[in-house]
């Protein structure tokens, strides 16, 4: 019963948050100060849970890349730190910073870790996993992504190993 209740409240909470808008939940930059997903209103978005000590975590290239290939068209990827697997995101804001910086040359913005499964998931995931795209259940894992329209809805949601090259990933970006 308890589940179940938790499990209520969390789809309520999903429910306010998208339709308050992904815009205007709270959020923090990697450098701790406030901001909000309204600086990129109108842009399709991808929003990926990252962490550096991943298997995945080769995948910040691919992302980069496609960060490069597709910002002058309007899409920003968003790189959400995420320690829930594994602890394989146990660095600083300022030690995953230099570890994008000089491992994969990451210029696409990074905001404050993120908890994306369980009674402590962020606004922000709760939404995006909360949304119908989103698929109503838990992250898998590290890299999971999510891709929102310039509509600010959630349009599509991919597993952890699919590429950013992955051709299906590449169409619901719509550019």
């Amino acid at each position: 019963m308890k589940t179940l209740l938790t499990l209520s409240i969390t789809a309520a909470l999903a429910a306010t948050a998208c339709a308050d808008g992904l815009y205007d939940i709270p959020l923090k930059d990697i450098d701790g100060k406030d901001t909000s997903l309204k600086a990129y209103e109108g842009k399709v978005l991808l929003i990926v849970n990252v962490a550096s000590r991943c298997g995945n975590t080769p995948q910040y290239t691919q992302l980069q890349a496609l960060h490069q290939e597709f910002a002058k068209h309007g899409l920003s990827v968003l790189g959400f730190p995420c320690n829930d697997f594994g602890a394989q995101e146990p660095g600083t804001p300022q030690e995953i910073l230099e570890f994008c910086d000089t491992r994969f040359n990451v210029t696409f913005p990074l905001l404050q870790k993120q908890e994306v499964n369980g009674p402590g998931r962020s606004a922000l995931y709760r939404a995006l996993v909360g949304s119908e795209a989103g698929g109503g259940h838990d992250i898998e894992w590290n890299f999971a992504k999510f891709v929102v329209g310039p509509d600010g809805q959630v349009k599509a949601r991919f597993a952890p190993t699919t590429s950013p090259e992955d051709p299906a990933l590449r169409a619901a970006l719509g550019l």
